[in-house]
């Protein structure tokens, strides 16, 4: 099973290139058919996982993706999975 993973680390202040970067790694995990994306905004105050949560929310995103599931035992976590048609 592939997986992807994107660390926010960096970039945690500079809105339109978190936009960018989940919408590359989605967009991404649909063209190479990848099953799971991890995606790291760190713990910090819970803004960014909440950007994060927010963009995965949107009607046009949340059709590509499967389910999410947030790290019971690391909260600056998220995964999400895709189902791919074969």
């Amino acid at each position: 099973m592939s997986k992807l993973k994107l660390d926010l680390h960096d970039i945690f202040n500079k809105g339109k290139k978190i936009e960018d970067a989940l919408n590359n790694v989605i967009n991404e995990a649909v063209e190479k058919k990848i099953a799971e994306v991890e995606i790291i905004p760190g713990k910090g105050s819970g803004q960014l996982k909440k950007h994060v949560l927010r963009f995965l929310d949107q009607k046009h995103i949340k059709q590509l993706y499967h389910r999410i599931d947030k790290d019971q035992k690391n909260f600056g976590r998220i995964f999400v999975y895709f189902r791919h048609k074969k």
